[in-house]
């Protein structure tokens, strides 16, 4: 059966043989591969369970442990690696600098990052009793992936093409107080450069020498 549905399909033995596959599985109840799943889990489970942990209470003299927020939202219809460069621009800036950025870039998923930022802003004024809602920062700003869709385009002489339709995870995390100087490690100055190129020359160990 299989063999004379091809016989009338295809024009030629070449596409009789690609298709050859596909139709089986039609025909004896079989599915070769799957078009509307991957092997990305999609549970996003330990990154809001961080706004439950309990801390020990803080010994006389230690610095004050300064309060965070995590926040997040899954399944995003956004390409990742579009979205890993709007990631990138409010690490390390105040809550407010932040949404004053983000406002500025014309794309969808600067517009998804905002209003997570703005999210997580209220749910640390709400719900983990930071003071102040512009006393925040953002220490993790990071993308990751989700569900991939997968569907087909037609193409010609009866040919098909896969089609990927990538969906992700954004996270963000919010801590209280105000943003560090140096979000990356600074890059070394001249005179720094030149004395730990002396400190390795020193350290080094010549061997079978004295």
């Amino acid at each position: 059966m299989a063999l004379r549905l091809l016989s009338n399909l295809s024009p030629s033995r070449n596409i009789a043989l690609n298709l050859l596959p596909r139709v089986l599985s039609c025909e004896f109840g079989y599915q070769s591969q799957t078009f509307h799943s991957s092997n990305v889990n999609h549970k996003i489970e330990k990154w809001p369970d961080q706004n439950e942990w309990v801390y020990p209470p803080q010994k006389p003299g230690e610095p004050r442990r300064p309060a965070f927020v995590c926040h997040y939202r899954e399944n995003i219809k956004y390409s990742p690696k579009k979205m890993w460069y709007i990631a990138c621009l409010p690490r390390g800036l105040s809550v407010d600098e932040a949404i004053k950025q983000l406002s500025f870039v014309p794309s969808k998923g600067a517009v998804i990052a905002k209003e997570v930022i703005q999210e997580a802003q209220e749910m640390a004024v709400n719900e983990h009793n930071v003071e102040f809602k512009s006393n925040l920062w953002v220490a993790e700003s990071f993308v990751g992936k989700s569900l991939i869709i997968k569907g087909l385009r037609r193409h010609a002489r009866m040919r098909f093409g896969l089609v990927h339709y990538r969906y992700c995870h954004y996270f963000v995390r919010l801590v209280e107080g105000p943003p560090p100087k140096h979000y990356y490690k600074p890059e070394l100055t001249g005179n720094e450069k030149l004395e730990e190129y002396f400190a390795e020359l020193r350290a080094r160990r010549i061997h079978r020498t004295l």
